[in-house]
C-alpha cells in the first residue's frame, strides 16, 4: 500500500525532505532551551550580575527565535508536500479511473468514488502531513529530552521511566479501542454520499410520488449512524488528554518531591534548583511528544483504510488489454460478430449473450428489436470495446477490435446510449465533447441533422444557452437530440443510438432518420429501439431474446418467418395507413 501511495508524491519529495530537516532543528533548539533555563537560574542563585543574566536571556531569545522560524518553516514545507501530494493522488485516480472500462467500473459504485476520491484522500494527505512532521518531531523531542533529563538530573529521570510506559501503554490502548469504529465510519460515508447523490439526481420522481420524508429519514439514519460511530471512537480518543494530564501531574509531583529532598539534604551540592527546573520542563516536553505520538498513531490508523480504498481505485486492473502496436485507422463502418458470447463477469453463471453471428457491411442501417434484458445494449457496447468479449470475436473494419488502439476505435464509434448524459457548461460546450475543434457551422449542421437546431434558436442565447448539471433544464427529448448532434460530430463510420430517440415523437424520429439516410450514407448506422417504426426501412433487422439472435431479416421478411416481429408490428402500427414508415420518410424533409 505505502508504495503505491508513495508514488505520487513525486515532485514533492523535496519540501517533504526540507520539512523533516527544519523539524529536527526545530527539536534541537526546543531542548536545548530547558538547558539555558536551568544556566540561568543556578547563575542567579549564585549571584550573577545583570551583565550576565542578560546575556542568559539573549541565548534564550536566540533560541526561542530559531526555534519558532525552524518550527514555521516546517509546517510550511509539511502543508505544500502534503497538500501536493493529495493533488498528485487525485489525479492519479482520476486518471486510472479513466482507464476503466465498464466491467471496471462496475465494481465501483458512484458514490464510492467520490468519497475516495475526497474523504480518503484528504484522510491520508493529512496523515502524510503528521508523518513527516509530528511523527518526526515527537519521538525526537522524546529522545533528546530523555538524553538531557539524564544529563541534568541523573537518576532522578528515573521517574520518566516509570510514567512514560505507563502512559504509552494507556494511550496505546485508547487509541486501539477507537480503530474499529473509524473504520465503519468509512463505509457509512458510501452509503450517506449515494443517499445524497440518488436524492438530488432523481429529485423530480422523489416530488412525484411525494416521497420527501422517506428520503429525509434515509438520508437522517446514515447521517445518525456516522455521528454515532464517530461520537464513540472521539469519545474513546479524548480519553488521551486527561491520562496525559495525569500522568503529567503524577510525574511533576515526583520530580518536585525527589528534586527537593535532593537539593535540602545535598545543600545544592548533588543537585540545584537549575537542575530541578529543567527536569520538569524535560517532564513536560516528553508527555508531550508521548501525546503527539498517540494522535499520530490514531490517525495513520484511521487513514490506513483510506490507503486501502484509495489503492483499490490504482490497483484495478483495466480489464481491456492494449496491443503493444496497436491499429490507428479504422479502415470502414463494417462490423462483424463471430461466435461472440459474453458474460458480466467470470463468475456469473449465465451469459449475458450467446453464440451471436452477424455481419453488417460498412453503410448499412441496421435495427434491433427485443424486450427488455434481451441483450440489445450489451451486444453494442463490444464495438467500441466497452466490454470486451468473453468467446468468439468482433472485428470493425475487418479487424479485431482488440487490435486497434482504443481511442482511435471509439474516434470511429458514436454511441448514444440509453442514459444521455450533459455536462455544465453552454450548449456549444457540450456537443464540442464530440469534436473540440468543430466550428459553429459543423455545430449547427449537426443539430439540424439531429433536429436540434430548431428548438436551440428558441433559447434567448441560442447555442450559448447554459445547461445545468445533468441537463435538467431541457427536456427529455430535446436532450436525445443534442446527444445525437454531439455523437454525428464525430463524423463516425458506426453510429450507435441505443434507444435515442425514445423521448422524441415520430415525426422528429422520421426526420431524424431520413437526415442519416441522406448526410451520412456511408456511415453504418445501428439504431436499438422499442419503435418498430423506427428500424422498419433498416437493410437488416434483428430480433433478440434471451442474449441470442432469433430471426434476422428485412421488415418483409420478417414479417413473414417472425411471429413476434408480426405480433409487434399489428400491436403498434394497428390503424396506421398501409404505406407504413419507410413511404413517410421519403416524403418528410430533412430540415422540416
Amino acid at each position: 500500500m505505502l508504495k503505491t501511495l508513495l508514488k505520487s508524491v513525486r515532485e514533492y519529495k523535496k519540501p517533504s525532505i526540507l520539512c523533516f530537516l527544519f523539524i529536527v532543528a526545530e527539536s534541537v533548539t526546543e531542548t536545548a532551551i530547558p538547558f539555558i533555563t536551568a544556566s540561568l537560574a543556578n547563575a542567579i542563585n549564585d549571584g550573577a550580575t545583570i551583565s550576565e543574566i542578560l546575556r542568559f536571556g539573549g541565548v534564550l531569545l536566540v533560541l526561542a527565535f530559531f526555534s519558532l522560524l525552524f518550527g514555521v518553516l516546517g509546517g510550511v514545507f509539511a502543508a505544500r508536500a502534503a497538500q501536493g501530494f493529495a493533488k498528485n493522488l487525485r489525479q492519479d485516480m482520476m486518471y486510472k479511473i479513466q482507464t476503466y472500462n465498464f466491467e471496471n467500473i462496475d465494481r465501483f459504485s458512484s458514490s464510492s468514488l467520490v468519497t475516495r476520491l475526497t474523504t480518503d484522500v484528504s484522510n491520508i494527505s493529512f496523515s502524510y502531513m503528521m508523518i513527516i512532521r509530528t511523527a518526526i518531531r515527537g519521538p525526537l523531542m522524546l529522545i533528546f529530552s530523555v538524553v538531557m533529563g539524564f544529563y541534568m538530573g541523573g537518576m532522578l529521570a528515573v521517574t520518566y521511566l516509570v510514567t512514560i510506559p505507563i502512559l504509552a501503554f494507556c494511550l496505546i490502548l485508547v487509541a486501539k479501542k477507537a480503530m474499529p469504529a473509524f473504520r465503519r465510519v468509512f463505509r457509512k460515508y458510501d452509503r450517506l454520499n449515494e443517499s445524497v447523490e440518488e436524492n438530488v439526481r432523481g429529485m423530480r420522481v422523489v416530488k412525484g410520488f411525494a416521497r420527501q420524508e422517506y428520503e429525509k429519514k434515509k438520508f437522517h439514519d446514515a447521517a445518525y449512524d456516522i455521528q454515532k460511530e464517530f461520537t464513540y471512537a472521539e469519545r474513546l480518543v479524548s480519553l488521551n488528554t486527561p491520562v496525559m494530564q495525569l500522568s503529567m501531574n503524577i510525574n511533576s509531583v515526583a520530580i518536585l518531591f525527589l528534586g527537593a529532598k535532593f537539593v535540602i539534604e545535598g545543600r545544592g551540592l548533588n543537585m540545584n534548583i537549575g537542575q530541578v527546573s529543567a527536569m520538569l520542563t524535560y517532564g513536560i516536553q516528553i508527555l508531550m511528544s508521548l501525546m503527539m505520538l498517540s494522535m499520530v498513531y490514531v490517525i495513520i490508523t484511521i487513514s490506513l483504510e483510506s490507503g486501502n480504498r484509495v489503492c483499490e481505485v490504482l490497483n484495478e486492473v483495466p480489464g481491456l488489454k492494449m496491443k503493444e502496436d496497436p491499429v490507428k485507422e479504422v479502415p470502414n463502418g463494417s462490423v462483424d460478430f463471430t461466435g461472440v458470447s459474453f458474460k458480466y463477469s467470470e463468475k456469473a453463471k449465465r451469459y449475458a449473450l450467446q453464440d451471436i453471428d452477424v455481419h453488417i457491411r460498412s453503410g448499412m442501417t441496421v435495427g434491433i428489436l427485443g424486450d427488455t434484458g434481451a441483450g440489445k445494449t450489451t451486444l453494442i457496447q463490444l464495438i467500441p470495446r466497452l466490454y470486451d468479449v468473453t468467446e468468439g470475436e468482433v472485428k470493425v473494419g475487418g479487424i479485431n477490435v482488440k487490435d486497434y488502439d482504443i481511442r482511435s476505435l471509439r474516434d470511429s464509434v458514436s454511441v448514444v446510449l440509453q442514459k444521455n448524459e450533459l455536462f455544465s457548461g453552454t450548449i456549444k460546450d457540450n456537443l464540442r465533447w464530440g469534436n473540440e475543434d468543430a466550428t459553429d457551422e459543423e455545430i449547427r449542421e449537426a443539430c439540424k441533422l439531429a433536429q436540434a437546431d430548431e428548438f436551440i434558436n428558441t433559447f434567448p442565447e441560442g447555442y450559448d444557452t447554459m445547461i445545468e448539471q445533468g441537463g435538467t433544464n431541457v427536456s427529455g427529448g430535446q436532450k436525445q437530440r443534442l446527444c445525437i448532434a454531439r455523437a454525428l460530430l464525430k463524423k463516425p463510420k458506426i453510429l450507435i443510438l441505443d434507444d435515442s430517440t425514445s423521448a422524441v415523437d415520430t415525426k422528429t424520429d422520421a426526420k431524424i432518420r431520413a437526415g442519416f439516410k441522406s448526410f451520412i450514407p456511408e456511415t453504418t448506422k445501428i439504431i436499438i429501439a422499442q419503435r418498430i417504426a423506427s428500424v422498419r426501412d433498416a437493410d437488416l433487422i434483428i430480433m433478440m431474446h434471451n442474449g441470442t439472435i432469433s430471426h434476422m431479416g428485412t421488415d418483409r421478411e420478417l414479417m413473414e418467418s417472425c411471429q413476434t416481429y408480426r405480433e409487434l408490428y399489428e400491436e403498434q402500427m394497428s390503424g396506421t395507413e398501409e404505406f407504413g414508415t419507410a413511404s413517410v420518410i421519403q416524403e418528410v424533409p430533412v430540415n422540416g
